[in-house]
């Protein structure tokens, strides 16, 4: 498995990497200094902000119902 995400520090955070390293996936992410390494994901996460969090009173999924749910919607 491929996760791909920005350089944001949560993803680069000895508990993320160790989630990454249990479930046997890789991590992607584009080089420093260049946003559009990674496009697609950066695009699908900024959507998934906009559109899925921003409009909440609270821009935080409660659990992973609440997000597959919201983003079937």
């Amino acid at each position: 498995m491929l996760v791909h995400s920005d350089r944001g520090g949560q993803y680069g955070g000895n508990a993320y990497r160790q989630r990454l390293h249990d479930h046997q996936a890789v991590r992607s992410q584009s080089r420093r200094g260049e946003g559009d390494g990674n496009a697609q994901a950066e695009r699908l996460w900024s959507r998934l902000k906009t559109e899925a969090l921003e409009v909440r009173e609270r821009p935080v999924f409660t659990d992973l119902a609440d997000a597959k749910g919201s983003i079937a919607n």
